[in-house]
């Protein structure tokens, strides 16, 4: 992990291989932002017009190297764009600069040390830029050969400007170190091959991580699950060597503190079961527990950074595979609520996971519950492969999310739950069957997960599906694979439900 350091050196006297400094789009051509002031003393004032030579024009996603001057003590300046320069007395937004740091990041791999000295006004100036740049250094190297000679990401990012005997400042900081560290744990374990990243394994490494940090968990086996009348997640796992788990992890601050239940899809490898998918389709279903990936991550976090609020992740971990005992299109699943759910597609598993995980966290009546899931495809085809869809029972829950979800820097869009639509899972056989009408297949997966939310529960559903998985070239702060998408939208809403913001 890229480490983090709060320096209270200038930009002009920190001794660094590179030294990173923002520029913008002005109304009358390319502007130096604030913090590189003596950066741009050291080019004589002629920063703008030596990198506008480049080609640099402050577009964001925009990096351009030039040597330093004999007035710095770095030999490089990397330049990165933030977009339009602010107007008035507006600072610069805070994904601006949470993107250029991560693009620096990217830019400055195998580099040792790297200054940062990009505008802060505030302490969400410094987090976001400590963000950035922490989850752009990431780099999944776990199954290549390491070779003493070969470059890894970027070792060191030093922070100007930051403040760092300010307690706020500080606070920020540990924030955002401890939120990047397991945002990129959860990528580790999107990228995990799926012959090493098991429903079994996947439960070791929470196990193995709720020791470490002071945590409760426990781990229902396929034999537990059996007892306990687990239909849905027995289901899903039936046709795999690899038997199914639900994993219970919790941060406990206080009993008066509120309860956030977060319930996490993890199929740790969707082959559609016996509805197999077509060729082309499965060769990035190791990412289907990406949601599970999320909830745990963010349980963690919050339990890192210590918020007043108790938080409990369910992780429904199967391995959706094909075989003589596998689940068959038309069988009939008795779920853990005792509802019956007929099942018309095997590929539509992770309503099936969730349902069971969804009832069960139901019984600790939380304050609120989200579940976060890669669950349709049509949900990429309504939003594309950057936003998240929400649905929710409770419009100002649904809204509050997506505001969340903004301030945090991801992109989400508020969908509905339209009721004329649960006609079309009606079955002649159950309660209910796992397949209703395929346009609008997003928002019908989504009225099926509400049919398993306890009554009065305030709950929300994100489907994950665009952003959980990148497989274009890296942008920004997002890498290629996973991205750990959602874990700072939950992050902040139990920041948010701590401080009493969501009533």
């Amino acid at each position: 992990m890229t480490a983090l350091t709060l320096s209270t050196a200038g930009a002009a006297t920190l001794r660094a291989d590179a030294l990173v400094v923002g520029v913008a789009k002005g109304a009358k051509g390319l502007v130096v932002a604030p913090g590189a002031e003596a950066v741009d003393k050291a080019f004589d004032g002629k920063l703008a017009a030596v990198l506008e030579t480049l080609g640099a024009s402050g577009a964001e996603g925009e990096a351009v190297k030039v040597p330093a001057p004999s007035g710095l003590k770095t030999p490089l300046v990397l330049a990165v764009g933030l977009g339009a320069e602010p107007e008035g007395d507006a600072g610069y937004d805070a994904e601006a600069l949470r993107r250029a740091a991560g693009t620096a990041a990217r830019a400055l791999f195998g580099q040792k040390k790297a200054a940062f000295a990009l505008p802060i006004e505030a302490t969400e100036d410094a987090e976001a830029i400590a963000e950035g740049a922490l989850l752009g250094a990431y780099a999944f190297t776990a199954y290549q050969d390491a070779k003493k000679d070969a470059k890894g990401p970027l070792a060191e990012v030093a922070l100007l400007g930051a403040k760092p005997r300010d307690k706020a400042f500080k606070a920020s900081v540990e924030r955002s170190l401890a939120l990047t560290e397991e945002i990129n744990r959860a990528r580790d374990l999107v990228n995990t091959p799926p012959n090493e990243l098991t429903p079994e394994a996947f439960a070791a490494v929470a196990s193995a991580a709720a020791k470490e940090h002071g945590l409760k968990v426990q781990v229902l086996d396929e034999k537990a699950l059996a007892k306990g009348g687990y239909g849905g997640i027995l289901g899903v796992g039936a046709g795999s060597a690899n038997p199914p788990r639900l994993v219970k992890i919790s941060y406990t601050h206080s009993k008066n503190a509120k309860h956030l239940a977060f319930v996490g899809k993890g199929i740790t490898y969707d082959s559609g079961g016996i509805s197999l998918k077509p060729a082309g389709h499965n060769e990035t279903m190791k990412c289907d527990m990406a949601g599970a990936a999320a909830v745990f991550a963010a349980v963690v976090a919050a339990a890192r950074i210590g918020l007043e609020v108790n938080v409990t992740g369910w992780l429904a971990l199967a391995e959706n595979m094909p075989s003589g005992s596998a689940t068959r299109p038309g069988d009939v699943l008795r779920m853990l609520s005792g509802k019956t759910v007929e099942v018309l597609n095997t590929d539509a598993e992770g309503r099936l996971v969730l349902a069971d995980a969804l009832w069960k966290a139901s019984e600790e009546k939380p304050d609120a519950i989200v579940d976060v899931a890669t669950l349709t495809g049509a949900m990429v085809l309504a939003l594309g492969n950057r936003t998240f869809g929400i649905m929710s029972n409770d419009d100002a829950f649904r809204t509050a999310i997506h505001e969340i979800a903004d301030e945090a820097g991801e992109q989400s869009w508020p969908m509905p739950l339209p009721s004329d639509l649960r006609k079309g899972m009606d079955s002649p056989t159950a309660d209910i069957a796992n397949m209703g009408e395929r346009m609008g297949g997003g928002l019908v997966a989504g009225l099926f997960l509400k049919e398993f939310v306890g009554e009065g529960i305030t709950w929300a559903h994100l489907d994950i599906a665009g952003p959980a998985f990148h497989e274009g070239a890296p942008y920004g702060y997002t890498p290629k694979g996973g991205t750990g998408s959602s874990v700072r939208t939950l992050v902040k809403l139990a920041e948010r439900t701590a401080s009493g913001d969501l009533g």
